[in-house]
């Protein structure tokens, strides 16, 4: 066939082209600010804009951080309680009884060490595993054990490089242990 030939043949219009892809594609306008989320049982769900922005923030570093830090606390605070319950560190003599006011102060004092303790590994840890999940981009347990490492290093810095050594050791495999106890 000569060229000139080829040149005129015209197989669809404009507007037979844009009937085929909306056929092909659908609406354009109904799915692209949306996700469809397959389901495996059950009907498929469409996420809105809230939705999406909810579920944004609650898998933030920002708000996971936040959330193990307060969690943290309110578990220290609860084993500070039980702690100052079964050893008061109130000065018992033999001829005096610690009073009720001398109690409840030390239990509080207990409480609120404890607690600041739990919310300061809980936050570092949390803000620790998220960033270096998020270098990663992978969800598994190499992330739990890297930032149990470094967290126990840097609170056992304080006690010297020995002391951080043994600390990123200990808590990268209690974080690997838990880990695994968690997923398996």
């Amino acid at each position: 066939m000569d060229r000139q030939a080829d040149d005129k043949r015209v197989f669809f219009t404009n507007e037979e082209w844009d009937r085929l892809a909306r056929h092909l594609i659908g609406n354009s306008t109904r799915y692209r600010e949306n996700i469809i989320i397959p389901r495996m049982m059950g009907p498929v769900k469409i996420k809105t804009k809230e939705e999406k922005m909810v579920e944004a923030a609650f898998e933030s570093c920002a708000f996971k951080t936040v959330m193990s830090c307060v969690l943290g606390y309110g578990l220290g605070a609860a084993i500070g309680l039980f702690s100052a319950s079964v050893n008061p560190s109130v000065p018992v003599g033999d001829t005096k009884q610690p009073s009720a006011r001398e109690v409840l102060r030390d239990m509080k004092g207990t409480m609120v060490s404890y607690a600041k303790n739990f919310a300061l590994v809980g936050a570092v840890f949390s803000a620790v595993e998220c960033t270096i999940e998020s270098y990663r981009g992978k969800s598994d347990w190499r992330n739990g054990t890297y930032a149990g490492g470094v967290t126990g290093g840097i609170i056992g810095l304080r006690a010297g490089i020995k002391a951080g050594i043994f600390g990123a050791a200990g808590f990268a495999a209690f974080s690997t242990l838990i880990d695994y106890y968690m997923h398996s």
